[in-house]
């Protein structure tokens, strides 16, 4: 049987997690409130170091990219919060 390891908010090591904000255009409201709402969330937590977001914009190959944010495990309790889904722990390069 193979264990994982868990952190304070209880996620799994492996669970990232992301929201699609949309149109890179549309977003300019979002992402501040996104980022206040991280930033109350990591003081509350005592500023753990693995506990971040990440954004990035993506096209896969459209003509319109769109704004996608990241969870670390450390941040799950904020995305699940923010009706983020699970997913791979992206590549820095895209």
């Amino acid at each position: 049987m193979k264990a994982t390891t868990t952190i304070k908010t209880g996620a799994s090591l492996n669970n990232w997690f992301s929201k699609n904000l949309g149109d890179a255009m549309l977003v300019s409201e979002a992402i501040p409130s996104l980022e206040n709402h991280f930033l109350t969330r990591y003081t509350d937590a005592k500023q753990p170091k693995d506990m971040a977001i990440f954004m990035r914009h993506e096209s896969e190959g459209r003509l319109h990219c769109e704004v996608k944010v990241y969870f670390s495990p450390a941040a799950a309790d904020i995305a699940k919060e923010l009706n983020a889904e699970p997913c791979q722990k992206p590549y820095p390069n895209g």
